[in-house]
């Protein structure tokens, strides 16, 4: 009988009082891809990293190829064939793809470099060799600042399998991928399969895991609650999927599918008025307006202008031609903190970069934007400790944010609590208009339906939404009306309700230009 690739019984982890593991066994097959669901906070991700030898377990064992192991660090696991990718690349943006490559490759010590200098040549070649066979079509001579998200994520790969990994953990793979780089992942994933390398995908799409796996086990608080094989039948039969989906629904979050919110909506007045808007380089000029009562979706592949219209939105970035009005008000020369004061709020789409400091607490992170007083304080120049940690805790309730204590780190939190706590943060903002740039990257089924609850409710109250997000899913779910961007240019415009999913991907790609549709 073929040993399991990665078994672990009984693997137990705790934070203080807080069980991320409870006496967790989980068997992978070789040469398969296994699904690790579960809710933000359900210990996935411990799980991994206990696997990977990151953090180490109170309790347990771990076998790989059946024999039994104790990593004391990554290096140990990588050199057991285990790799790991996680949520945030380890890129150096200005290295190319081969430096990348073979950064902390080879020789040890002080004098290695120089007693044993590196063989550009023979690395470049074996690059180009692994990127061919995998399928990965990757420029080894690429600056991997220029490259797209998805070739990122590639060369991440290529990084594990370069260090010898036959097994691979996926944390979340195709979160920042728009649908067309995401289905390229997909390929490359069933070929690495058919090369007999074996997966471990952490997901909380299920159509990805439906599609992918061979067999998923779900986690709910830190323990295994199910574990179900996935057949052909689910994967081509829409009855058979659609009643495995909901049964792993059900394991996730203990009930049923939440229901999705109602996308009809009044539009009112027009609240965000954008006219030739650009930045003098390669983004614009854009005309754009959102109605109080709408939410309008922005769409297409990552680097087309999405984000070079947020900066300019918000004051991050100079207005070098047009304007920008916000209920008839100009906002070109306003700081960002002013226009935030004026009434937008902005869920960014790199939380680390621009929304948490991960080394101060949750109240802390909750506070950032709020220390003009209101909702903390009475006067202008105090912070209420006592009011912040008040409304940290409801935060932490009406999101249902897992964190042990609203002093507790936020960088001691999953990903998807984070991105909880900095949705909830904006949310009581009670913002004109607000700015949500891929609010659900990386929340469960449970948590994405609470934050499409909350754009949509703020939609019914009369604020204007402007959405801008890679999965279509969401876009066709909650949006009013749907912009497509590429190149800096809006270049397609409809109605959500008369939108063709095969138009948008032409508009995306460049396959028909503008047009105007119902």
């Amino acid at each position: 009988m073929t040993s399991p690739a990665v078994r672990l019984t009984g693997v137990s982890k705790h934070f203080g009082p807080v069980a991320a593991n409870r006496d967790i066994t989980l068997s992978v097959a070789p040469g398969s891809i296994h699904g690790l669901l579960g809710e933000n906070g359900a210990g996935k991700s411990t799980l991994m990293k206990i696997l990977f030898g990151m953090i180490h377990a109170d309790s347990g064992a771990i076998e790989v190829g059946g024999a039994p192991v104790s990593f004391r660090s990554s290096a140990d696991a990588l050199a057991a064939g285990i790799g790991m990718v996680q949520q945030h690349f380890s890129l150096i943006p200005t290295f190319t793809v081969v430096e990348n490559l073979v950064m902390g490759r080879g020789a040890t010590g002080w004098f290695s470099r120089w007693l044993r200098p590196l063989d550009v040549k023979t690395a470049r070649e074996r690059a180009v060799g692994l990127s061919e066979r995998f399928g990965f079509g990757l420029d080894p001579d690429a600056r991997c600042g220029t490259l797209s998200v998805g070739a990122r994520q590639k060369v991440e790969i290529l990084k594990a399998l370069w260090g010898g990994a036959t097994t691979l953990v996926l944390d979340e793979p195709t979160a920042a991928l728009s649908p067309p780089e995401a289905e390229e992942l997909y390929l490359v994933l069933e070929r690495l399969r058919s090369e007999g390398t074996t997966i471990i995908l952490i997901s909380h799409k299920l159509p990805e895991i439906v599609r992918l796996c061979d067999r998923v086990t779900v986690l709910r608080d830190g323990t295994v609650v199910g574990d179900r094989e996935i057949d052909d039948e689910a994967r081509t039969d829409a009855r058979a999927r659609a009643g495995l989906e909901a049964d792993l629904v059900r394991l996730m979050i203990g009930r049923e599918r939440p229901e999705t919110p109602s996308r009809s909506a009044r539009a009112l007045d027009t609240v965000l008025e954008v006219r030739g808007l650009g930045d003098g380089g390669r983004f614009g000029p854009v005309d754009l307006d959102v109605a109080g009562g709408e939410i309008v979706a922005v769409v297409g592949v990552e680097g087309n202008g999405q984000s070079e219209l947020i900066d300019l939105l918000i004051g991050a970035s100079p207005t070098r031609t047009g304007s920008i009005e916000l209920d008839g008000r100009p906002l070109q020369g306003l700081s960002t903190r002013r226009r935030l004061d004026s009434g937008i709020a902005h869920i960014p789409e790199d939380r680390h970069e621009r929304a948490i400091a991960d080394d101060l607490s949750l109240t802390d992170n909750a506070s950032f934007g709020f220390i003009d007083g209101a909702p903390f304080a009475p006067t202008r120049f105090w912070l209420g400790k006592r009011a912040r940690v008040r409304f940290t805790e409801i935060l932490i309730e009406r999101r249902r944010v897992r964190a042990s204590s609203p002093a507790a780190p936020i960088g001691s939190l999953s990903g998807g609590n984070q991105q909880k706590l900095v949705v909830g943060r904006e949310l009581a903002r009670a913002p004109r208009l607000m700015i949500a740039a891929q609010p659900t990257r990386g929340l469960d089924i449970a948590s994405t339906t609470a934050v499409h609850e909350a754009l949509v409710g703020l939609r019914d109250r009369g604020s204007a939404v402007l959405l801008v997000s890679l999965d279509l899913t969401e876009v066709f779910t909650i949006a009013d009306r749907i912009v497509v961007v590429r190149g800096g240019r809006i270049v397609g415009e409809t109605s959500t309700g008369a939108a063709d999913v095969d138009r948008i991907g032409a508009w995306m790609s460049g396959a028909e230009e503008r047009t105007a549709a119902a």
